[in-house]
């Protein structure tokens, strides 16, 4: 059975009933054996294949001098020392960006450290436009900057793919440089020719992490440069707290690219989130602010879903390049108008991608690519922007557990994004299908692609082909994992504030979840929220009549009529704290329930 998590294969299918039906197969899994003994950060600890001794206590403390040498990822110190000469000798310096969180962080964090070095150093930014240009470094972008003079062009988040532009930079005489983390060529002979590429999984890589995202490269180039400008390993009390601040940008990135915060994400992610609050930056704070959030309590939560949507939004549905302008030079009113103008565009995503929403599950029913004979949904529509219909995917492959590819529909072409599920490689998928597509690229989990739209039911033939071939019908199932069972007296605040300590949660680390065996209803569910699509009810344990528990419910309204009044039930929760009105107590989080 595949891993669950990066950190342990110890993952254990519990042969149960599913959970309630949310128009899914859920199969409960646990990482353990569901023994009780011990303490529960402990037995959270052992299901991820962490012993409670120094391993684990590394692992709650993860340290900066945990980081690796920068210098292990292949050309970095030749991009480093590069750049260096660039700004001494006053030659510009263009950073191509990509228009997510993850390539406006990267070009922030490469800007900011210039700047450090040299405050007048001649550098600029460039984003492409994603509808007007798409992803990617492009050829016209490289003649464009080299007739506006650069001679440095520095690519973060992207530029592994691009063959093309790297010939038409060497042969325009500018040194372009490429930073990347999306899937490397398998051959050394298929890296573009470009003065150099700086990524931890080339073919020839030794870097002993490679799942850095976009502004982890970013950083660690950064890092470099810092150290080759002071001469030697140790910087100045001013850089060094530069590059602490940066951690802040990179922790952004790392959690929007949803990589595995693992080895040195963890600690950038970590100690990144501890910087946020006192960053000196205007445009941060006061998207922070347009965002409702107490800027001490940034969590990953809270940038997964309230700071990077807006970010993204920008990129989707405008130009990044006001996104960037927010991370570095915005002050004052410029800083606030483009922190509410991320926030009125965020709002507009929303309302789009709600009705491509239901309008994709209309047509993936229609089509029958919701059944087990086809194990891929593949569509195209005209109205669908191109910005959103990545996020579109999310949601399709949320509900029926399938790789899902959306396009947008025009006389020129079709163009989009796809999202997988664990298991199956989407970029190898697209690579099956080459021949149908005009562009593509990516990662595993998530990709973008064109192609003809003449050609858009060969390609999606092909690749529903390709999905039933490496997909079986058992691998079309959501699974509610879980850590461990906990029993209903072990949820106390201080537990609970013990378990907050193997944060920062995300890929690869993911939220605790405790399996509650032995519980009843107390009464019925109550629906709660401004449009009641929520629901929060009261538990007890069923070999007693001791204290209740509140559990909140997110977005299960529709299925209060599969929950009986009084039912005795047992539930996989996410444990949470919940502090109201001065008063704080355990109100966990409802992952799945499942009715005895």
């Amino acid at each position: 059975m595949p891993n669950a998590n990066a950190q342990t294969n110890r993952l254990i299918e519990i042969k149960l009933p599913k959970g309630i039906d949310r128009g899914l197969t859920r199969v409960w899994k646990a990482r353990s054996d569901d023994k009780l003994s011990g303490v529960l950060i402990d037995r959270v600890l052992m299901a991820r294949g962490i012993k409670p001794d120094e391993q684990g206590n590394a692992f709650l403390n993860p340290s900066l001098k945990e980081m690796h040498d920068p210098s292990g990822i292949p050309d970095l110190d030749k991009a480093a020392t590069r750049i260096l000469q660039a700004v001494n000798a006053d030659e510009p310096i263009v950073i191509f960006g990509d228009y997510d969180v993850d390539g406006v962080t990267a070009s922030a964090i490469l800007i900011h450290l210039i700047r450090t070095i040299k405050p007048d150093a001649k550098i600029s930014s460039y984003i492409p436009h994603r509808l007007d240009e798409g992803y990617g470094i492009n050829s016209d972008a490289i003649r464009t900057l080299v007739d506006e003079g650069a001679k440095v062009i520095v690519s973060v988040d992207c530029g592994i793919t691009a063959i093309e532009p790297a010939i038409v930079a060497k042969e325009l005489g500018v040194d372009l440089i490429i930073t990347d983390h999306h899937n490397p060529p398998q051959s050394m002979d298929d890296l573009p020719d470009a003065f150099a590429v700086v990524h931890p999984r080339r073919p020839d890589s030794k870097y002993p992490f490679g799942e850095l995202c976009g502004a982890g490269v970013a950083y660690k180039l950064a890092w470099r440069m810092a150290t080759m400008d002071a001469g030697g390993e140790k910087v100045s009390p001013a850089m060094r707290t530069v590059l602490v601040d940066l951690l802040g940008f990179a922790a952004l990135g790392s959690i929007a690219d949803i990589v595995p915060l693992v080895d040195e994400n963890r600690v950038i992610v970590k100690h990144g989130l501890s910087r946020i609050p006192t960053l000196p930056n205007e445009g941060l704070q006061a998207l922070i602010k347009a965002s409702g959030l107490d800027s001490e309590k940034i969590d990953t939560e809270a940038i997964g879903f309230r700071l990077a949507p807006r970010l993204n939004a920008i990129g989707r549905l405008g130009h990044a390049c006001d996104a960037l302008e927010l991370m570095t030079d915005a002050k004052g009113e410029r800083a606030v108008e483009l922190a509410d103008e991320l926030s009125r565009i965020n709002d507009e995503r929303k309302k789009q991608e709600l009705a491509i929403v239901t309008q994709a599950v209309e047509m993936a029913i229609a089509a029958g690519m919701t059944q087990s004979d086809k194990r891929a949904i593949v569509l195209a529509h005209e109205d669908w922007h191109p910005g959103i219909v990545g996020i579109v995917c999310s949601r399709l492959v949320d509900r029926f557990a399938r790789p899902t590819i959306l396009m947008q529909r025009t006389p020129d072409a079709c163009k989009g994004s796809g999202r997988s599920i664990e298991g199956f490689n989407l970029h190898a998928g697209l690579d099956a299908c080459k021949d149908l597509l005009g562009t593509y690229g990516g990662h595993d989990m998530a990709a973008g692609m064109k192609c003809d739209p003449e050609g858009f039911d060969a390609f999606a033939d092909a690749f529903i082909a390709y999905a039933n071939e490496n997909l079986d019908e058992s691998d079309l199932v959501h699974h509610a994992k879980y850590d461990c069972v906990a029993d209903f007296s072990e949820l106390s605040v201080t537990s609970i504030r013990q378990l907050d300590r193997i944060a920062p949660f995300g890929a690869g680390n993911r939220q605790v979840r405790l399996r509650i065996n032995g519980l009843k209803l107390n009464g019925s569910p109550t629906p709660m929220g401004k449009t009641g699509n929520h629901l929060s009810f009261r538990v007890g344990s069923r070999s007693n009549s001791g204290p209740m528990l509140r559990i909140v419910a997110w977005n299960w309204a529709r299925y209060v009529d599969q929950i009986p009044a009084g039912a005795p039930v047992e539930v996989i929760v996410e444990p949470k704290v919940s502090t109201w009105n001065g008063n704080t107590r355990v109100e966990p989080v409802l992952v799945d329930l499942r009715v005895m």
